[in-house]
């Protein structure tokens, strides 16, 4: 199917009122992008950023008149409500795999790959995860999924336990179960990102007695010996009594979507429960290690 966008500059004033408007006639989708150099990193959970300086994409349908929408435009900007405005015809292509052309299959540490599902394997031999994200995160070229990723490579013992907080696409808790992890339990806030990992967990024939998975607000929390949070800064403090109570006295907790300069305040969390190791960085992203204690 072919499409047609509408690329709008304006600013936080307008933007939500342009948006809803738009969706009024007829936008299938509207897209909030920052216009200049100002960073929204961690917006509150359901909050939608806006920048001072605003590109706004609205997707129509190439079949639409948007005659009346561009004169609606033309008069807006003669008032003062955006800079600018431009059409961009878009042909019809399969979106999904066009945004993940760049996926190609990455090794981390000695032994482990994740490999695209149309992708052949490099390495038949090595311990290959078999990946499709569809519509969940997670693909590997993340810096914070990549730090994630080389600490299991060499952490992870046969028959360990192990929980994914927030899943995506499973990468991490199909990385744990290829590398000797015995039971995983994957949670996630988005159903998609379950469906997702269901589908990656058929595709490198894994069974569901080895991984369930849950929203939030149907897993009762288990101890395991490993507790992944690949998330956000704000919410693994947030979250630190619950991630902290499914660690097992001697168990570890690995913990990213970090930014360098949040890392001391997670770490003074953290090592009120866990002897923590010194941050690894990549990128300006952190991975935060601990040892539980008690």
């Amino acid at each position: 199917m072919a499409w047609i966008e509408l690329h709008i500059t304006t600013t936080a004033e307008h933007a939500d009122t342009l948006g809803d408007q738009l969706s009024e006639w007829g936008a299938q989708a509207i897209t909030l992008l920052n216009a200049g150099s100002e960073a929204i990193y961690e917006p509150a959970p359901g909050e939608t950023p806006v920048w001072n300086n605003t590109t706004l994409i609205a997707l129509f349908d190439d079949q639409d008149d948007l005659s009346q929408v561009l004169n609606e435009m033309t008069e807006k900007k003669s008032l003062g409500w955006l800079q600018d405005f431009y059409v961009k015809a878009l042909p019809d292509q399969d979106w999904e795999r066009v945004c993940l052309q760049d996926f190609k299959p990455l090794q981390f540490g000695k032994r482990l790959w994740i490999c695209p599902s149309w992708e052949t394997p490099p390495d038949p031999q090595a311990i290959n995860v078999i990946l499709d994200p569809g519509l969940a995160f997670g693909t590997g070229t993340s810096p914070t999924t990549a730090l994630c990723l080389e600490w299991l490579e060499s952490h992870v013992k046969e028959g360990d336990s192990v929980t994914d907080y927030g899943c995506g696409s499973g990468i991490l808790a199909l990385a744990a179960l290829k590398l000797g992890a015995e039971k995983v339990f994957a949670v996630d806030y988005d159903p998609q990102a379950l469906d997702a990992t269901k589908l990656n967990s058929e595709r490198n024939q894994i069974t569901p007695k080895q991984i369930e998975t849950f929203l939030p607000d149907d897993f009762t929390p288990q101890k395991v010996d490993i507790v992944i949070a690949n998330i956000l800064a704000k919410s693994l403090i947030e979250l630190a009594p619950l991630l902290t109570s499914m660690v097992k006295p001697q168990g570890q907790i690995l913990l990213s979507g970090i930014l360098r300069e949040q890392a001391e305040q997670v770490l003074d969390v953290y090592q009120q429960w866990f002897k923590m190791e010194e941050p690894a960085y990549k990128d300006e992203w952190t991975r935060l290690v601990g040892l539980r204690l008690l």
